[in-house]
């Protein structure tokens, strides 16, 4: 059962009730291993579910456009004060909706249309608003793209400052979407000054473990910080832009009212509540316990014989490369879901196939290490992982289906949040 109870809406809508519960029973049965997704805690879904949504809130704490924010803006600066405590910055602002907008943001506060900006290649890692062409920043700015070695998948940092030194980025993105190694912000930002542009780490994904100390900081390599507030940082669907004090007027401009109306308060006071909780030892304890669980899972693949992007991860993130094994990655990321294991296809360097058909299969273990698994599970997976792709070649729906009770019976010793 769904928790907290959804009493009402079982009676106002039992339709949408009925989907919801189903939704959560399946969040809680399978191994939900997309590197982006995560468990968030009771505390942040009762905060998200709340009152607060029915407030418009245009504007910053002390000056907004409506009135009935005695409440609203000490939850808002609360959330600001914790993430700047957190991440040791001088400025955050809480208020974009999602990842992209805070990205589309830190554009509007930096660049004019047409201006170069530079980022990782989408098909290397990076993620399409760091100027890939399908894209409202490939389309606005003129884009230049640096990529990874083919030889071992890591970034090279010779072709970045040779394109910085060529081209004259305005904005250099560093971080990406599946990178399974830790960036070097300290190179980038060394570069970033060489040639005159402000760096922006992307730190969506690895957020969390940098707040719990799995991962080396940005901060004071890169100007500003953009990054999601749930994946790793096991908070709600929202985002954050932090900066240096020189880009905050710049930024909380572009937010409001560049591109932005009211904020959602609920999210906000979610947000809030994440930024507590990633500040405990038990919080960092999570963090490094993600790391530990994708190493020991990414040798048990390796063990088993597949193929990983950069040989391996020192994050929370897994990349296949299914060449060898002669299969798509989309064939592969369905026949895993149907064995109840949660993952997505990905393209990978250097991909031959289609984006929408790649040859990879991103995995993550946020999520898994939210539920308890441990390094000890970790070759129970990989075999699982493995018997669900050889039965996806032999079209083994029977297999498939094995591996996916197997799963919900280890499952049941897991707790989850949100279901009961």
């Amino acid at each position: 059962m769904h928790v907290p109870a959804l009493n009402a809406l079982t009676q106002a809508d039992p339709e949408l009730a009925a989907l919801i519960e189903g939704e959560a029973g399946r969040q809680h049965d399978t191994l939900r291993m997309i590197a982006s997704e995560n468990y968030v805690s009771q505390a942040v879904l009762e905060a998200t579910g709340t009152v607060l949504t029915n407030k418009y809130s245009e504007g910053y704490a002390g000056k907004r456009y409506y009135e009935g924010q005695r409440f609203i803006d000490p939850i808002e600066e609360l959330a600001v004060a914790r993430a700047r405590a957190l991440f040791g910055v001088d400025h955050a602002n809480v208020q974009p909706y999602s990842g992209s907008p805070a990205n589309l943001a830190v554009y509007m506060a930096l660049a004019k249309p047409g201006d170069t900006v530079m980022g990782m290649a989408l098909p290397m890692g990076g993620h399409l608003t760091h100027g890939w062409s399908v894209s409202a920043t490939g389309a606005w700015f003129r884009p230049v793209r640096y990529t990874v070695r083919q030889s071992d998948g890591r970034i090279d940092f010779d072709e970045v400052r040779d394109i910085a030194l060529r081209e004259r980025p305005k904005i250099i993105f560093s971080g990406g979407t599946a990178i399974p190694r830790t960036i070097d912000f300290p190179r980038f930002a060394e570069i970033a000054r060489e040639v005159g542009a402000v760096l922006v780490a992307d730190i969506a994904h690895i957020a969390g473990l940098i707040a719990g100390g799995a991962h080396p900081s940005p901060v004071g390599h890169a100007e500003i910080i953009s990054t999601t507030t749930h994946k790793t940082l096991r908070g709600p669907r929202g985002a954050m832009l932090m900066s240096d004090e020189q880009h905050a007027k710049a930024l909380d401009k572009a937010v409001f009212p560049g591109l932005q109306g009211g904020p959602h308060n609920h999210t906000t006071a979610g947000i809030a509540v994440a930024l507590a909780e990633a500040s405990t030892p038990s919080f960092s304890a999570y963090a490094h316990q993600i790391v530990a669980n994708a190493k020991a899972l990414a040798a048990a693949l390796t063990d088993r014989g597949f193929d990983l992007v950069s040989g391996g991860t020192d994050n929370h993130l897994i990349l296949l490369d299914l060449t060898t094994k002669n299969i798509g990655g989309k064939p592969a990321a369905r026949a895993l879901d149907r064995a109840g294991i949660e993952t997505n296809y990905n393209t990978v360097p250097y991909d031959t196939r289609k984006p929408f058909d790649p040859s990879g299969v991103r995995l993550g273990t946020p999520a898994l290490t939210t539920r308890g698994l441990t390094e000890a599970e970790m070759p129970q997976v990989a075999e699982w992982i493995s018997r669900a792709v050889d039965a996806a070649i032999k079209d083994d729906e029977q297999s498939l289906d094995t591996i996916a009770g197997e799963v919900r019976d280890l499952l049941k010793s897991y707790p989850m949040p949100g279901w009961k």
